[in-house]
């Protein structure tokens, strides 16, 4: 099980870049709600946890905005739900890229891409996708 101390970043995933998230950092942050898996994790997951957006697929797969949790877990009609702040990345940081990092290979996502919401990173891993970012 996870602990907090384990979560440096939440990573949620998307098939697909979302249409709300516009092209580049210039038009600022948005603010998007992303479903969740109902799991033990809820319970880790806090406004202000720096997160990103993974997008997968076959179209240049990997880490396409940054920021935060914006606000608490929330039960919807299909289930737990969370609003997160990003912003878009420039260029999207390459799943490729990542997979030959030492310090990220082993990430959760790479390792389990088919794993549901939220994924997360542990501090080394944040720490090397920061210096890319």
């Amino acid at each position: 099980m996870l602990t907090d101390a384990d979560v440096a970043c939440w990573l949620l995933k998307a098939s697909g870049r979302p249409a709300e998230l516009p092209d580049g950092p210039a038009a600022g942050p948005v603010v998007l709600s992303r479903c969740l898996r109902r799991s033990y994790r809820l319970g880790l997951v806090r406004p202000g946890q720096p997160c990103v957006l993974w997008v997968s697929g076959r179209v240049d797969p990997g880490v396409a905005a940054v920021g935060h949790i914006a606000s608490d877990v929330r039960e919807e009609s299909g289930g737990p739900v969370v609003d997160v702040e990003l912003t878009a990345l420039a260029d999207v940081v390459p799943r490729a890229d990542l997979v030959h990092d030492p310090a990220v290979r082993d990430a959760e996502v790479l390792r389990m891409p088919a794993g549901s919401n939220p994924s997360y990173l542990r501090p080394r891993e944040w720490a090397a996708l920061s210096r890319r970012l």
